[in-house]
């Protein structure tokens, strides 16, 4: 079946509560060693608005933001995350930036380096996750599989009206959950991904 039918398709209901209950998940925040915020064109202030909270509250010390330059625009996605970052009153000098990747993979694979020359990876023992809703654990899983030894924490935002429980009612927010979804067996049998969090 095409995987542009499947990501459309209706979802049974047994398929809604496991992904209810295992990728559409938020875990407790504790303070942190470093964000990892990963690239995005969609809801850009809110979630630079939702790190500037995270910030305010003591939830980390440093940040990396990763994302390149996606077709229509000149300006990587780091660079205008950032920005946002910065405008919503995160300190610049603390936002390490990576500029190069074009999916979720290469932000980890991209931005590991530039973690460890900037602060040295074993001096950062916990992260916290964020990014969009329907993406969700697949974020900690890809940064699990590279970074094991890191404690991942994860925090999803969307600017969906649906609430987050009944993402199947909606017909786009269905489509975004389902394409994200139907990619963890995929990418976990091609050793992309690393199950997180452990069972």
């Amino acid at each position: 079946m095409p995987t542009m039918d499947r990501n459309r398709r209706q979802p049974t209901a047994d398929e809604i509560v496991e992904i209810n209950r295992t990728h559409l998940i938020d875990t407790p925040l504790r303070p942190a060693d470093l964000l990892f915020m990963f690239g995005t064109r969609e809801d850009v202030g809110l979630r630079a608005d939702t790190a500037a909270r995270l910030w305010r509250e003591g939830l980390f010390r440093w940040s990396i933001v990763s994302g390149g330059v996606t077709p229509g625009s000149e300006q990587s996605k780091c660079t205008i995350i950032k920005a946002a970052m910065a405008a919503a009153g995160i300190p610049a000098d603390l936002i390490l930036e990576e500029h190069r990747a074009m999916n979720t993979g290469e932000n980890v694979i991209f931005s590991l380096p530039i973690i460890d020359a900037a602060l040295g990876l074993r001096n950062i023992r916990s992260v916290i996750c964020l990014g969009n809703t329907w993406t969700a654990r697949r974020y900690p899983m890809t940064l699990h599989r590279h970074w094991p030894e890191a404690e991942k924490m994860l925090l999803t935002v969307d600017s969906f009206a649906t609430p987050r429980a009944l993402w199947h009612t909606d017909v786009e927010f269905r489509r975004r959950v389902l394409h994200e979804w139907d990619k963890i067996e995929p990418y976990r049998a091609r050793g992309f991904i690393a199950e997180w969090p452990a069972a």
